[in-house]
């Protein structure tokens, strides 16, 4: 029988980071340095705040350019209307 616990240690601790963080008078955070530095966000960084479920998501907004070569390889052949070219 696997628990939650034994499922938990035989994933890679590096994909759980929790930490509590209080919101301000003037509604502002502070993110953890722990988290900051897994996922290496500077200081004037830009994050997407997606409310999703009840729950706020903190997305690290990426140049375009960080995607270029992400699909090499993919099939890009795509079925065509009569008339379309």
């Amino acid at each position: 029988m696997v628990t939650l616990h034994s499922a938990l240690q035989k994933r890679d601790r590096s994909e759980i980071r929790m930490s509590t963080i209080t919101v301000s008078s003037k509604y502002q955070i502070v993110i953890p340095s722990k988290i900051r530095k897994a996922l290496g966000i500077k200081p004037g960084e830009k994050l997407h705040a997606i409310e999703y479920r009840g729950r706020i998501e903190l997305v690290p907004v990426r140049p375009t350019k960080a995607a270029r070569g992400s699909l090499k390889g993919i099939d890009s052949s795509v079925p065509r209307d009569a008339d379309r070219p």
